[in-house]
């Protein structure tokens, strides 16, 4: 039976799970993106959003909680300084996960976290227009044809001269 059970304990001890969570989430905020498997991202998704969620207001408060969740610093500072302003507006929904398939060695469900606003491949705020191309000939032609009509008109030149 599952009585109680309302998050996955990772065949770990208390302990151990606190601190892996804590590095995999400092290592998130810090790289943007981590490739671990299904069930530890899946985990590592509902310890860290609070603590992005906490970051959206600045005060010593909410900076100590979160110090307290990631215990490093660095992370911590780029989770407010980057992290905070781009999701400031988003009311939920930080990180995206991906699924890879399987690990060779032991064929574990792998899958790539990351955090949504950091996504270049996705973001749709810089949509580039890429200009198009085509295999034709349909510029060369054209300056072919400038060409040719400035040495025609040169040639012109040259007889009006004579």
């Amino acid at each position: 039976m599952r009585h109680g059970k309302k998050f996955n304990h990772l065949s770990r001890t208390s302990s151990h799970r606190k601190a892996m969570l804590s590095n995999m989430a400092g290592s998130l905020i810090l790289h943007k993106r981590i490739n671990t498997t299904v069930a530890k991202a899946k985990a590592l998704r509902k310890f860290v959003e609070p603590i992005i969620t906490k970051s959206k207001l600045d005060n010593t408060h909410n900076r100590r909680l979160v110090f307290s969740s990631l215990k490093d610093k660095y992370a911590v500072a780029e989770l407010f300084r980057e992290v905070a302003p781009k999701v400031a507006d988003r009311p939920g929904g930080y990180t995206r996960i991906i699924k890879l398939g399987n690990r060779l060695g032991d064929a574990a469900d792998m899958a790539m976290i990351e955090l949504v606003d950091f996504n270049d491949i996705y973001s749709l705020d810089e949509k580039t227009t890429k200009k198009k191309s085509t295999r034709r000939a349909g510029k060369k032609a054209k300056s072919t044809e400038t060409e040719e009509a400035s040495a025609s008109e040169s040639k012109e030149d040259k007889a009006d001269n004579e």
